[in-house]
């Protein structure tokens, strides 16, 4: 059985089953507009069912991925397969997807029903088939009291859920949802996150986000390819992604994490052993490295993972590193402790405030010593 790391939502991991079969694939895919290139010579597969997140930072390509899928763009080389069929030269209205936008795109002067009934209207469906399902749509993302409001009636959440069941209505076999949340305040995205895995279990369906926001992408997907540059640089479930980051890029861009310079001592299968330059305490690390002996590398390990303690460690001898407190953020649940060690360099060590009072409070200026277990950190080679 493969290893899994987090918690499982679900009892579904067709990636991990080599006779599973693709529902979309991206086949050596390339984009280029003119002389610029969005996307390069890259392989995706997605699963039927699935909670896809294509997440990464402006121009990196993921919107022009899911466009290219939707059929607002086609690819320069390259082919895309859904459910076995290749989608080159189907017109975006005649693929078994739907794309829901960021801007929600509703009609302002119609009501939530007519919204909702247009793309069923377009198509000609009976008039009664055209009313169940709206009804059902209008069950299904809780606006039955709304059906008679228009857009600029509505908060920002319900207008969500608009576009959301207007994108359903037609009931394709992929949603393509572009930054949907981006217009949401932080309290009402995160409920409204929750609401979504929650109506994408239900639907059974295949779902694709578009996101820059990790929080986002980790709270949604079952799985999240992390892009850069118009390439993929990984593909893994959300704690995977952040326990196993393959890159510095990665792991750098999925949370908070602390990433020190350093050089391989010793290696074993099943250990490796480092120096920081500038710190006396060597780490050790309980995990194989790439890296060859004498080799540079990188020290990466999460705040959360690190004990910060006004007392001197006496149990060990590695992987305790001494500082100075040099700024703390208060965040009500947590403290964030920002500590310069002695070769300059400036971590982060998170503290959960699990109780209101503290006999020994830890403040600016104190010399401080930060302990981590061997199994915490990681040891990075690009």
């Amino acid at each position: 059985m493969a290893k899994t790391l987090g918690p499982v939502k679900r009892s579904f991991a067709p990636w991990n089953d080599p006779a599973a079969k693709p529902y979309i694939q991206y086949q050596g895919i390339t984009k280029r507009f003119g002389d610029f290139v969005a996307v390069k010579d890259l392989d995706l597969t997605i699963y039927e069912r699935e909670f896809f997140a294509l997440l990464g930072p402006s121009g990196c390509g993921k919107t022009t991925l899911m466009r290219m899928l939707a059929g607002f763009e086609e690819p320069t080389e390259g082919r895309i397969l859904l459910d076995g069929q290749d989608m080159a030269g189907i017109p975006p209205y005649r693929r078994p997807t739907n794309m829901m936008f960021q801007s929600y795109a509703l009609f302002p002067h119609m009501d939530v029903t007519e919204n909702i009934a247009f793309g069923l209207k377009q198509d000609k469906l009976p008039k009664g088939e055209i009313d169940a399902r709206v009804q059902e749509m209008l069950k299904l993302v809780k606006l039955e009291p709304f059906a008679k409001r228009k857009p600029h009636q509505m908060s920002g959440g319900q207008r969500q859920r608009v576009a959301l069941a207007r994108s359903l209505a037609k009931r394709p076999k992929v949603l393509l949802l572009d930054e949907p949340l981006g217009a949401l305040d932080k309290k009402l995205r995160e409920e409204t996150q929750f609401e979504l895995t929650d109506l994408q279990y239900e639907l059974g369906m295949t779902f694709i986000i578009v996101t820059h926001d990790q929080e986002e992408a980790m709270t949604l997907a079952d799985r999240i390819a992390v892009m850069d540059k118009g390439k993929i640089v990984q593909v893994a479930t959300p704690a995977e992604i952040y326990e196993e980051p393959n890159t510095r890029y990665v792991a750098d861009f999925i949370g908070n994490i602390n990433i020190l310079d350093a050089g391989v001592t010793a290696s074993s299968a099943d250990a490796t052993k480092l120096t920081v330059p500038g710190i006396p305490a060597a780490i050790e690390v309980s995990r194989a490295c790439p890296a060859s002996v004498g080799d540079a590398a990188f020290f990466a390990i999460r705040p959360e993972k690190m004990h910060i303690s006004l007392d001197r460690p006496v149990e060990t001898t590695v992987n305790a590193l001494q500082g100075e407190i040099w700024d703390i953020a208060y965040l009500g649940d947590v403290s964030i402790y920002h500590v310069r060690l002695d070769n300059g360099s400036v971590v982060k060590a998170t503290v959960t405030n699990a109780t209101r009072l503290v006999e020994r409070p830890i403040t600016w200026h104190d010399k401080v010593w930060l302990t981590f277990a061997r199994d915490a950190g990681l040891v990075l080679t690009a």
